[in-house]
Parts: C-alpha cells; sequence; structure tokens
C-alpha cells in the first residue's frame, strides 16, 4: 500500500470495502494513464487483463462501476477518492454528479467544513485549504473558473475546486431557446460553464447513484463533458427501466449480504401475529393490525433504545415507521385513521408526516422538513410515502417498515429494505455470540400476509432477510405494549426509599434512616455523589467504614449542601449531616459488591496461527447443482439479481479457488501464512463435492451458488482450530483505575402490567424465561433481575440460598472492562461474593463449553481475577476467581463450594 493510500485510509477510517475500492483505484492508476480520449482498446484491454470481469467503459471515457451495498459508505469513498487523486497529483477538478436534488443538498453538506459527515474530516491538506465547492445554484458567479494561468482566483484561493450539480442542471432544458442555462455563453469567461469544465484537462467526473445517468440524453450530457476519468457508485448496478440490463464496468462488488455478515447495516427481519391466519380477515381489517403490530413493535425497539441509551450513555435514538402505502388516495386514508381516536386512541395525532408527489404548498413543505429533521427530532414516529423512497434518504433510526399491499419480491428488494439498514451508531452493538441488545441492531418488516413466502425465500441461497419475529403474547415483540422500567440498587433503595412500582414486587430491606425533610433527602443524595469520587481513591468499598474516611465524605457533603440552603430552617446540622453520611456509607460498604475497574493491555502483540486439521463433518454436505435457468426466473427483483450468483460470475481455473476467495476476505485469515492450510481445507470440500457429482461442471456450479456458505462451513472449524500465541505474565500491564463503583441502576424493557415472578419457580415454557422478570432475592444486590435461561434462574437459587454467600449480582453491561478479543469486551453472567472470596460464575450448555470463544472469554476473565487478586492483596480485599460451569450442574443437590472446586479455571 503506498504511503498516500496508506494515509488516507487511517486518516478517514475507512472500512474494508472502502479500502478495498481505494487500492482498485490506485491499481488502475498505476496501469493507466490519466488524460483526454483515452477510452480506446488499448485502455480496456490492460484494465480487462488485470479484472477480466470487466467489460467495457460504456462510455465515452474511462468510467469504472463500484458497486456498494446501501449504508456501506458510498459517500465517506468519494471522499477518499478525491483525496487520493488530489494528493497523487492527478487531478485538482471534480464534477460530482446527484440525480435528484434531497442527493444534492446532502452532498453539498456533506462536502462543506464542519458539517457532522464531512467528507474530509481527517485530511490535514485540506483543514487549512479547503477546497472550493461550486454548486448548480452559484457557478454563474465565475467562482468557479480559474485564472488564465491556471491559478485560483484572488478571491478563492482554494488549489481543488468540486463542482456538485444535479443531473437536471445540465440536462434538462431551463433555457428560452431550448438549451440549458449551463450551456448558454458566459461573457466573463468567454463561453459557457459547461465548455470551460469539458475544456479542464483534469477533470474527474463522480456519479453517485450511477444507474440514474444511463438513459440517452444524460448519457450524452455526460460524455460532453470530457472527463479523463469517471468514477460511478450505486448498489444496483443495472439500468432503470422496464428492460433493465447489468452494467458491464462493475470493477468492485461488495453485496448487501456481505455488509450484513459484516456488521456495516442492520439485520433484516419478517414479523408477523402468533397464530394469525391474514385469510380471515378483509384488506381493510389486514391493513390495520399490521398498522397495530408495527406500533407494537416500534414501542418495544423504543424501549430497547432507551435501555441501551441509559446502559451505555451513547445518544438517544427516536425511533419511526415507515408505511409505504400503494397511492396517494390510500395513503391520505392511511394518515386520516393513523391520527383518528381509533387508532391507539388519537395517539399519532400530529406525529405522522405523509410524502408523495400529490403534496403542494405548505404541506409539501412541512413534509420535507419533518423528513430533514427525522433524526434530530421526535416530532415524528410514523411516515406514509407512495411506493418506494428514492435515493438519498439518508436516515439511520428507521426500524420497522410497513409495506401494504406489496408482494414478497418488493418487498425484499434494497430500495424497500434499503431506506432502513443504516445503522445509528455507525457499527453494529450487538456481539456476534449475544442478543442483549438485538432489536437496536434489527430492522423489521411487518408482513402478515406474506410471512411464509418471504420465510421461503429467506431459505434461498443469498437471501438478505434471515430472521424472523413473532408479535403476540409471550413471543419476541409483545402485543401489550413496552415500558422501560429502572431498578436501582438495594443500597439506593435502602437510601432513598425510591423502588419501581410493579406488580409482585416486594422489598424486604427498610430504609436505614428516616429521611425527615427534603433537605436530608438532598443530603443522601448528594452523599451517593461524593461517594463517587472516592472509587479511584479506595481500594474496595469496605474503606467506606473508615471513620477517616467518613469525615471526608461528611466534609464534602457539607460544602455542597450548605450554598443550597438560604433559610436558617432549612440547614442541616453538622451533626445529622455526619449521621446521613455514616449511614449512607455502611450501607453502600454493607450492600455493595465491590468490582474493580481494572485495565490488563497487552504490552506487544498477540501473533495467531490455525493449527492444521482435517474438516469434520463431509457428509452433511450434501449440496446440489441448481438450474441456471430457474434462478434467473426467481431473481425477479434487483437485489436479488445483485446478491445472487449469476452466469457472468468469475470462473476459476482451479476450483478451490471458489472458496478460497472468501476465506480471504475474513480479517482473521492472513493468505500469505494460511494459503497451504486453505487450499487443503477447500481441497476436502471440491473432493467430498465430487464424490457425488458426475462432472466438473456440476461441481463448478455448486460451488458458484453456495461458496460463501460452504466457505464458512470451513471458516468455523478453523476456528476451532485457532491458536494464539501466548503472552508471558510480563507481557501484560494491569491498571487499576477504580477500586469500586457504585452499582448503577439497571434498566429492563417489561410489558405493561407484568407481574414480577418469584425467581424460585420455574417458568413454563422454559423458553419464556428470558422474557419475565424476577424478584423475592435474599442476598442480591438488586431487587429485580433477567435471567438469559433457566439454567441461570436455577444457579440464581442455588447462590441465594447458599449459607456461605454474603452478596450476588448479575452485572450490568459495562460493569466489566474483561477484553477476550481485540474490540469485544465480555459481560459475565454472575458475581458472587462469599465470606472469604469473590467469584465469576458463568453458566454454559454442556455443548457450549468447548466454544472457541466462549474458551477466549474464559482465559481473559482468568487473567482479569488474577489481576484483581493481585489488587485485593494489596488493599485488603478477597482474592478472584472464575469458573465456567455447565448447566446440566446446577441441580437441587449442588452447592457452590463443590461447583467452584470442579469448574474453576487456573488460567
Amino acid at each position: 500500500m503506498n504511503r498516500e493510500l496508506h494515509s488516507i485510509t487511517q486518516r478517514l477510517s475507512l472500512r474494508s470495502p472502502q479500502v478495498d475500492s481505494l487500492e482498485i483505484l490506485a491499481e488502475v492508476l498505476e496501469c493507466v494513464p490519466l488524460k483526454k480520449d483515452i477510452a480506446d482498446g488499448r485502455a480496456l484491454a490492460v484494465i480487462r487483463e488485470k479484472w477480466p470481469t470487466f467489460e467495457d467503459f460504456e462510455r465515452d471515457f474511462p468510467s469504472l462501476c463500484f458497486a456498494l451495498a446501501t449504508g456501506v459508505g458510498k459517500t465517506r469513498l468519494m471522499g477518499a477518492f478525491i483525496a487520493y487523486l488530489y494528493l497523487t497529483g492527478k487531478s485538482r477538478h471534480f464534477f460530482v454528479l446527484a440525480p435528484n436534488t434531497t442527493i444534492y443538498q446532502k452532498l453539498i453538506n456533506d462536502f462543506t467544513p464542519g458539517h457532522p459527515k464531512y467528507v474530509f474530516k481527517g485530511i490535514a491538506e485540506f483543514t487549512t485549504n479547503p477546497p472550493l465547492i461550486i454548486t448548480g445554484d452559484n457557478y454563474d458567479s465565475g467562482r468557479g473558473v480559474r485564472l488564465a494561468d491556471g491559478r485560483a482566483s484572488d478571491l478563492f484561493g482554494s488549489d481543488v475546486h468540486i463542482n456538485i450539480f444535479n443531473i437536471d442542471k445540465i440536462n434538462k432544458e431551463e433555457g428560452p431557446r431550448g438549451s440549458p442555462k449551463m450551456k448558454k455563453l458566459q461573457e466573463t469567461i468567454g463561453e459557457s460553464y459547461y465548455d470551460y469544465l469539458a475544456g479542464l484537462d483534469d477533470l474527474v467526473l463522480v456519479m453517485d447513484e450511477a444507474h440514474r445517468y444511463r438513459a440517452s440524453a444524460g448519457a450524452k450530457a455526460i460524455d460532453g463533458l470530457k472527463p479523463i476519468l469517471g468514477l460511478e457508485l450505486t448498489a444496483t448496478p443495472k439500468t432503470v427501466g422496464a428492460r433493465s440490463a447489468s452494467f458491464r464496468n462493475v470493477i468492485y462488488s461488495y453485496s448487501l449480504g456481505q455488509a450484513m455478515a459484516d456488521g456495516f447495516v442492520k439485520e433484516p427481519a419478517v414479523a408477523t401475529r402468533k397464530d394469525f391466519d391474514p385469510k380471515s380477515v378483509s384488506e381493510e381489517r389486514l391493513e390495520r393490525i399490521k398498522l397495530e403490530d408495527a406500533v407494537h413493535n416500534h414501542d418495544h425497539v423504543a424501549v430497547e433504545l432507551d435501555r441501551y441509551h441509559r446502559v451505555t450513555g451513547r445518544p438517544k435514538v427516536h425511533p419511526f415507521i415507515l408505511v409505504v402505502a400503494q397511492d396517494t388516495d390510500h395513503a391520505r386514508r392511511l394518515r386520516t385513521y393513523i391520527e383518528s381516536d381509533d387508532f391507539f386512541r388519537g395517539r399519532f395525532k400530529d406525529k405522522v408526516a405523509e410524502v408523495h408527489s400529490a403534496l403542494k404548498g405548505e404541506e409539501s413543505e412541512d413534509a420535507t422538513q419533518r423528513l430533514v429533521a427525522l433524526e434530530h427530532d421526535d416530532r415524528t414516529d410514523i411516515v406514509i410515502h407512495v411506493n418506494k423512497l428514492k435515493e438519498g434518504w439518508d436516515v439511520t433510526n428507521l426500524y420497522t417498515i410497513v409495506p401494504l399491499r406489496a408482494s414478497a419480491s418488493d418487498i425484499l428488494t434494497e430500495q424497500t429494505l434499503g431506506r432502513g439498514l443504516r445503522l445509528p451508531y455507525g457499527e453494529r452493538v450487538t456481539h456476534r455470540d449475544e442478543e442483549d441488545f438485538a432489536a437496536v441492531d434489527r430492522l423489521t418488516v411487518i408482513a402478515h400476509d406474506r410471512f411464509d413466502e418471504i420465510i421461503q425465500k429467506a431459505r434461498e441461497p443469498g437471501s438478505i432477510v434471515m430472521k424472523h419475529i413473532e408479535i403476540g403474547d409471550g413471543c419476541d415483540v409483545s402485543s401489550g405494549g413496552a415500558t422501560l422500567v429502572t431498578a436501582p440498587s438495594i443500597a439506593e433503595i435502602m437510601i432513598t426509599g425510591g423502588s419501581p412500582s410493579l406488580p409482585g414486587l416486594e422489598t424486604a430491606d427498610a430504609p436505614i434512616l428516616t429521611l425527615e425533610t427534603p433537605e436530608e433527602t438532598r443530603t443522601a443524595e448528594v452523599t451517593l455523589e461524593v461517594i463517587r469520587r472516592f472509587e479511584r481513591k479506595l481500594g474496595n468499598a469496605g474503606e467506606l467504614r473508615s471513620p477517616d474516611v467518613q469525615r471526608q465524605i461528611a466534609e464534602a457533603v457539607q460544602e455542597i449542601v450548605r450554598p443550597a440552603q438560604s433559610t436558617l430552617e432549612g440547614i442541616v446540622p453538622a451533626t445529622r449531616v455526619e449521621e446521613i453520611v455514616e449511614a449512607v456509607t455502611q450501607t453502600v460498604a454493607a450492600r455493595t459488591l465491590s468490582i474493580p475497574q481494572i485495565l490488563v493491555l497487552p504490552k506487544r502483540r498477540t501473533t495467531f496461527q490455525f493449527a492444521d486439521f482435517d474438516l469434520k463433518d463431509l457428509s452433511t454436505i450434501n449440496v446440489r447443482p441448481i438450474d441456471d435457468g430457474l434462478i434467473i426466473q426467481s431473481l425477479r427483483t434487483e437485489v436479488r439479481t445483485y446478491l445472487a450468483k449469476t452466469v457472468d460470475d468469475p470462473r476459476e481455473e482451479r476450483l478451490e479457488d471458489y472458496l478460497v476467495r472468501f476465506l480471504i476476505e475474513r480479517n482473521e485469515i492472513d493468505y500469505d501464512a494460511h494459503a497451504d492450510l486453505l487450499y487443503k481445507l477447500a481441497g476436502q470440500i471440491v473432493a467430498r463435492i465430487g464424490s457425488y457429482l458426475e462432472t466438473r461442471a456440476d461441481a463448478e456450479n455448486v460451488l458458484l451458488r453456495n461458496g460463501r456458505q460452504l466457505a464458512d462451513f470451513i471458516f468455523a472449524q478453523m476456528m476451532q482450530n485457532y491458536v494464539e500465541t501466548p503472552l508471558e505474565e510480563d507481557d501484560y500491564e494491569v491498571r487499576v483505575t477504580r477500586g469500586f463503583t457504585l452499582l448503577q441502576p439497571q434498566p429492563f424493557n417489561i410489558v405493561p402490567g407484568q407481574r414480577v415472578r418469584d425467581f424460585r419457580q420455574q417458568v413454563s415454557p422454559v423458553s419464556d424465561t428470558k422474557r419475565q422478570v424476577f424478584g423475592g432475592f435474599k442476598k442480591c444486590c438488586y431487587s429485580l433481575q433477567k435471567f438469559d435461561s433457566d439454567p441461570e434462574r436455577r444457579f440464581a437459587v442455588l447462590i441465594d440460598a447458599d449459607p456461605i454467600v454474603e452478596k450476588w449480582l448479575k452485572p450490568g453491561r459495562a460493569q466489566f472492562q474483561i477484553e477476550y478479543r481485540a474490540g469485544d469486551n465480555y459481560e459475565p453472567d454472575f458475581v458472587v461474593e462469599t465470606h472469604d472470596a469473590v467469584m465469576i460464575c458463568e453458566v454454559k450448555s454442556r455443548t457450549e463449553l468447548a466454544d472457541p470463544i466462549v474458551q477466549a472469554k474464559a482465559k481473559a476473565a482468568t487473567k482479569w481475577c488474577k489481576a484483581a487478586t493481585q489488587h485485593a492483596t494489596e488493599s485488603g480485599g478477597k482474592p478472584w476467581s472464575y469458573a465456567l460451569i455447565g448447566d446440566d450442574q446446577i441441580i437441587g443437590s449442588a452447592t457452590l463450594s463443590g461447583l467452584m472446586a470442579r469448574f474453576t479455571q487456573t488460567g
């Protein structure tokens, strides 16, 4: 990777498909000189030799198409392209083309310094001298025209000129004589601005949503600009219209399926109502049921987003619903119903935005403003749109789509799903093996009448919908709605007296002290705030019992509360402050499980490799060839064509390469280091397929159609043979940043009216355990808890009754900082404190105990416990240990001591 390429990749934090695209551009520039009129056979031949699937430029100039899935970051890639071409001296003039007004305005914003999504953020050369932006609205001022000697004008001194235009500015007729205004003579420059651009010897054309510029008029106008290079970006590399054709100049493709697998976009899911027959109701009633269930899902997602915000401190996201109507009359009827008292008692009055071409004047302006503000305010809960939203509607908080009267094929198009696939935080928040905040990463389509049809399509290779959820009582999404309940720790309840009000919840712990006035209540709250300051000073919460520590806290509390007390009657006497501080600190010390904040940082990089092995379970592979005609017939939508393999896919001379090309996409695999193993394992798959197929053509068909799934089969077993070169003890640096942390309130998503269950009683069916909230604990640090499985619940029963246990809890998110893999933190199931020790306990099924990820977490947690024990030795605390416990061992006769003796990890 050359210096400029590496610099741009790092500064712009490019994702892997963006890096791949930029590297391809760099390779093209190495072998094809950029100059006027080089769209000849020689340049094409050079590119086709290196990229055999590239067929033709399809324009009068060299033009390369980069087909990147929606949500991956095409605009950021434009910025990377422009920065690279400028920094390598290839061009100073760029023409960025937008297909419509929405994208036109968005691009102007994204290329303007100071905008939150500024595409050149991090490029030092553009910080002091940012590019000059010329638009379709200001070009006639002459700002984009250089002086005769090629220097920038005196008024605008930027060395880089970026023209951003809507295609209509150069394509549609505006002048009285039938020619576009841009092609009119400008006396200030002696020619039209269009001709001025066409005369530049380094103009590079960047086309956003490139599939919109293949019509004859638009293509002719673009060709007339005579650029030295065209860079086309689109998620759907096919021409628009009834007779659409695939682009022949695609040099790089990154599909929506790949984007989902890599975690760059939301995971689509299809939802239906439990035990519901859509044929049993009229079409109008079916629509209303789908709208009702969309609201149920919307409420569930809103609570999950709020819970995630409270747990992590990241910005709160306001979700909304998109309803796709059949026509403008249908849209108006839907809005009238949704805003009426008959729909959730008028809850959505003035909360609906209706967007379609029939809107005029103020009504249209209001709808547009609402669309623009969707990510920044909470005025709008539902957007009604006719047909599909066009490109450029770039929002991240769309979570529920209701496509009314749509076929399964229409629902599965990237035009429908693509509007809601962008992630609000720019990344998945749920780890690959966890489900804690799955709703934050999920886009849900409400499709009761098409559910079975869509699920059937989901089983086909290349489908972009892989999950389904049910709406109803006891299902993934409750039809009773959702609410966020925040459960404070027992210590906080005893201090403040505040406790969530839920049916069935009983809190046996009485307040530690009767707080007689609001000033005394404020004093107790301030004491908790001051204790947080001491988390970094003290070795553990037990040190809060020290009279000297209590004196320091009391002095700090008095300094805070005294200025706020304006009357003599409101002043809390010093002796009373000391009494309150003593009670609060004693309670926190007694009811807080001291979890130190520890960072275990490697001083050097860990090296890794894959041990040599042979694939298991090859007999399970029985994939058969698929007739090409059937595939072409079934792939009716652009997305399906785009995601599926076609007869135009690159062919490999060596069958193993159909698998290896997918394997080397994985970040964990270094081709140079692992090539021998990759070809050995791929060869075993090829041999298996060849054992039941008669011809090479059939084997190639299977590998073409199922290459990614078969590569995943190999990769899963490779990860079971993944070996890290262990770091020695001296290779780690241990930092203790806090001796303990106050237990933060834990937020729960609860159905209104849901009753708190006694944790000693099993839920029926047991699969509903994770949907329930439990109480009735004696030793838990919280009055409420949730369990992911019945074995977790049974373990809670065991430890709550065990006489050696003093207290326990299920830690909240981010309570621990245990990194088990680069960028991935481990969140334990339980922390248990006994008379003489503290234990992290993980409950897993027998089949999961040997899982590589589970083992990696166990190894990291054991190392963390060793560091925590060292800290405890120095601060007078209790030693820590880690146990990985099989769920089949949690039986009535089991004890914590017995389980720890058998399952404690020694590292």
